[in-house]
């Protein structure tokens, strides 16, 4: 499916995201709640952000406070409240966040560190893995996880770039990017699809039977097919005039893509052509791939460089890679 952005005017649009719209600013002079979490008992959001830090929102009063970390060996004299991307190989930069619906345990996603888990308490991650086939994880990006087996699918979206080199990867045309899974029993990483270019957010479908996954640079996402333990030739899913991010799954078993960025606001010349009179920033499809509704940025600032659109108990979190505060939009 091709979003052209002139048949968006036929589809359902929330209203101006400003309307029903706060934000939950994050301490200090930190950036990038990439991801967005919920717990097993409804608690969050949870995000990772630019430090390295998995942080709680405890509500207004209390706000965000830690909940992990990805290493016994981050120096918080140098880490805490830290923006600065070339300190993320020694802070971490956690990206995808989901908790295991049964354990209740976080599984991070975590840029340099690899796959890692919390359990419900929080406190310091444990290592799963952080390499496969012989190749170290460069770039460790999203992840979901199997409801009844308890396994994990990630992407690995470089076996070159890292992520404070994201511009290079894209520029490049990298295709190195991997799918994978991490069997919690036992313990193994299996390498389920290579030459992806900048694989990004992963989502299996309400049932188990498929998972989609984002290509950044090629703007398509794509469909998997799950046949046990591994998957079949993916499909055409939906192609896309501006960059996947991360795909989340909402209760009824649909799908946001977060679209975060091509947006108008860089191109204000072009505003006038046809597909650039809308401007969605996240998209939701249903299972079959027809789009059911758009987030609309109406080309301000506030929706830049989502991440992330999470959809909880009938509100929207949205998540970015560079702002300094969580997105909470209202119905």
């Amino acid at each position: 499916l091709l979003i052209n952005l002139n048949t968006i005017l036929c589809q359902p649009l929330f209203g101006n995201p400003l309307i029903n719209y706060h934000q939950l600013d994050l301490p200090g002079g930190l950036i990038g709640p990439e991801s967005i979490a919920f717990d097993c008992n409804g608690r969050g959001p949870y995000v990772g952000v630019s430090d390295g830090r998995i942080l709680l929102w405890q509500g207004p009063q209390l706000g965000w406070t830690e909940f992990a970390i990805p290493s016994p060996n981050r120096d918080r004299r140098v880490c805490d409240g830290s923006a600065d991307d070339n300190l993320e190989a020694e802070c971490g930069r956690p990206l995808g966040l989901k908790f295991h619906p049964a354990s209740c345990d976080l599984y991070i996603a975590d840029a340099y560190f690899g796959l890692l888990m919390v359990g419900p308490n929080g406190g310091v991650a444990k290592p799963l893995a952080n390499s496969a086939e012989g190749l170290p994880f460069r770039f460790t990006n999203a992840l979901d996880i199997h409801n009844e087996t308890g396994v994990v699918y990630f992407t690995d979206s470089s076996i070159i770039f890292q992520r404070r080199q994201n511009l290079l990867e894209i520029q490049n045309g990298d295709r190195t990017g991997r799918l994978m899974t991490y069997d919690p029993r036992s313990k193994e990483v299996t390498v389920l699809f290579r030459g992806l270019a900048f694989p990004n957010g992963v989502a299996l479908s309400k049932d188990n039977s498929f998972l989609l996954l984002a290509e950044t640079t090629t703007m398509r996402i794509s469909k998997f097919p799950i046949v046990g333990n591994g998957i079949s030739t993916p499909q055409l899913f939906a192609q896309l005039q501006r960059n996947p991010d991360n795909i989340q799954r909402n209760d009824n078993g649909e799908f946001w893509v977060a679209l975060n960025n091509g947006r108008s606001t860089y191109f204000p010349f072009a505003y006038w052509l046809p597909w650039f009179r809308k401007d969605p920033v996240g998209v939701k499809y249903d299972e079959a791939g027809q789009v059911v509704r758009v987030l609309d940025g109406y080309g301000g600032t506030t929706l830049e460089f989502v991440s992330e659109v999470h959809e909880h108990n009938r509100i929207f979190y949205l998540g970015s890679v560079l702002k300094p505060y969580v997105g909470v939009l209202g119905q």
